[in-house]
């Protein structure tokens, strides 16, 4: 059973998931562009572990088990991994360790890529819930590109930053409420997080 305590410090995992990135062949741009935007969208206290891995179901499962597990991240991201091609595992791992899938996210995410590319529907991006008898994590599959990274976290706002198509990151903040984590406080000028009234705390 999970136990909610608002105060303590969120733990965020980020993977990193590219064959020819973690053999050094050319700079990973995933975790430094998410590193990047968190550091923009959270107020809260937060802190994080990173890994960078191949394109290999088995090492992607490792992974997200010791994120949780052991390191007990309440959020756990991935990027890359996600598409048709035969070396893209990243959903088939990520389901794998589930306790829960959480179908909505995958949905909004390629809404907002479809915005832009047609192929957003090739996307398999999906998120989940990790349970263990005291701790739960939430993980979502993100793109590969730093650019639609933002724009699925964030969403699109027009040139007078009125929310066009709501970010998936908006969404978060009530999900690890709900799984027994930390109270996230975000920059709303980057993703304003959304509660109901009864569960909104006064700033810090």
């Amino acid at each position: 059973m999970t136990t909610n305590n608002p105060d303590e410090t969120l733990k965020i995992g980020l993977v990193s998931i590219s064959d020819r990135a973690s053999a050094g062949i050319y700079q990973d741009e995933g975790l430094p562009s998410l590193q990047a935007w968190f550091t923009a969208a959270l107020h809260s206290p937060w802190q994080i572990e990173t890994r960078l891995i191949p394109d290999e179901r088995a090492a992607i499962e490792q992974a997200l088990i010791e994120l949780v597990d052991v390191a007990r991240c309440h959020l756990v991201i991935t990027t890359g991994g996600t598409g048709p091609s035969r070396r893209d595992v990243t959903p088939e791992a990520t389901l794998a360790v589930a306790t829960k899938e959480m179908p909505g996210f995958g949905e909004q995410m390629r809404q907002i890529s479809l915005q832009f590319v047609p192929t957003a529907i090739l996307s398999r991006q999906v998120a989940v819930i990790r349970e263990t008898a005291d701790h739960a994590a939430l993980i979502m599959n993100l793109p590969g590109q730093p650019k639609s990274i933002k724009e699925t976290l964030e969403g699109l706002k027009d040139a007078d930053g009125k929310q066009l198509v709501g970010g998936i990151f908006a969404a978060v903040p009530y999900c690890i409420d709900l799984i027994g984590g930390p109270y996230i406080e975000t920059n709303d000028a980057v993703c304003k997080g959304w509660r109901p009234k009864h569960a909104i705390r006064p700033a810090r």
